[in-house]
């Protein structure tokens, strides 16, 4: 019998992290009798007076918002990071090691109105949202080894808060995953002299097999090892390594790329489609002046349905206690995935927005 990707289970290799992710696509024939989700509400009101992110609503603490037209900036009332606290004593058994951690957390909001997702701005609004990344990164790359911008949409990816925005976490060390990824990247740098990503990303577009979106800038992929059903990465195509390297044309560029995949995550179950999305750079703070070549910036975004809007991926059992499992493969999620840059669902959504204006 020969092997056919989209009929025989097989696994896949992660070179950006060491892992392999077992394909099993056969098992999207099977019935399922599972927890099905509530796909998130599109009746969000323009404003509400209780939500703390809206535009002159007083928060938890006392802290009362502006009345902001644009972006909003704040640090996080309830943050997991604390700049100015005890570094815990070092232990000489090896079994029970501890280590400092300080840093800060942001909220940032991308529009004042929380009907409006990324897909529903405008490429215009949208460049507004990433110009703020740039400029709360540059910020916190002077002091910190890392800095984390990464948005949770969606109650099934744990959003607490429907009103459109991100978070910025900045780290006085470097996390477990951008580790493992810059050591992978430095690895592959050292035996063939390109960037991993760099020469991924020309692979990518030769085959034509996994790429959603794609232009002078920028590439959208399933990735060849992707884990999440329908997850995407976005990778820079000019030699960007961190956010603060972007030029106005890969920023511009880039604001398109995100509205049409965000786009095409909506139409694909008809659903304000959830996921957790987030960027990855060069490390900063002391490790600014380093040898960051073997480094590419990309976004990856985790999406978490599986069949439809109301019936979602776990990550349990075997995946905890193994490892990662998908059904469908990364090239049957890229054809899945819609082509058009606005479909029927976006468009009703755009049109009654419009009408309650």
């Amino acid at each position: 019998m020969a092997f056919v990707a989209t009929e025989h289970q097989h696994t896949r290799y992660n070179p950006l992290n060491g892992q392999w992710v077992l394909v099993s696509p056969h098992r999207m024939k099977r019935p399922w009798s599972g927890q099905e989700e509530s796909p998130q509400s599109l009746d969000i009101p323009e404003f509400d007076p209780s939500n703390p992110l809206c535009p002159g609503v007083v928060r938890s603490n006392g802290a009362k918002n502006p009345i902001y037209t644009s972006t909003f900036v704040f640090t996080n009332d309830f943050p997991a990071l604390l700049e100015d606290v005890p570094i815990p004593p070092e232990s000489d058994d090896p079994l029970f090691q501890t280590g400092g951690a300080r840093g800060t957390c942001r909220v940032m909001c991308f529009h004042p109105k929380s009907n409006k997702t990324l897909p529903l701005m405008t490429p215009k609004e949208i460049r507004t949202v990433i110009d703020a990344w740039i400029a709360e990164f540059k910020v916190l790359a002077v002091k910190y080894t890392w800095v984390q911008i990464f948005e949770n949409k969606g109650a099934s990816m744990g959003c607490s808060n429907p009103h459109p925005h991100c978070q910025i976490w900045a780290c006085s060390f470097l996390p477990n995953e951008p580790r493992v990824k810059d050591e992978k990247l430095r690895d592959y740098y050292r035996t063939h002299g390109t960037a991993l990503l760099d020469d991924y990303a020309k692979k990518e577009i030769a085959k034509k097999e996994r790429v959603v979106i794609e232009n002078a800038d920028w590439l959208v992929v399933v990735p060849f090892w992707a884990v999440w059903p329908f997850e995407t990465m976005i990778v820079s195509r000019n030699g960007a390594r961190r956010m603060s390297d972007l030029t106005q044309q890969q920023i511009n560029n880039l604001a398109i790329v995100i509205k049409e995949l965000t786009i095409k995550y909506d139409n694909l179950f008809k659903c304000s489609f959830p996921y957790s999305m987030g960027w990855h750079g060069a490390p900063t703070g002391g490790a600014t002046n380093d040898d960051d070549a073997h480094w590419t910036l990309h976004a990856i975004y985790y999406p978490p349905l599986l069949r439809s809007a109301t019936v979602r991926k776990f990550m349990v059992g075997f995946e905890l206690l193994c490892q990662q499992q998908r059904d469908l493969t990364a090239e049957q999620a890229a054809d899945k995935l819609p082509c058009g840059k606005k479909g029927l669902f976006i468009a009703i959504i755009d049109h009654v927005l419009q009408l309650m204006q």
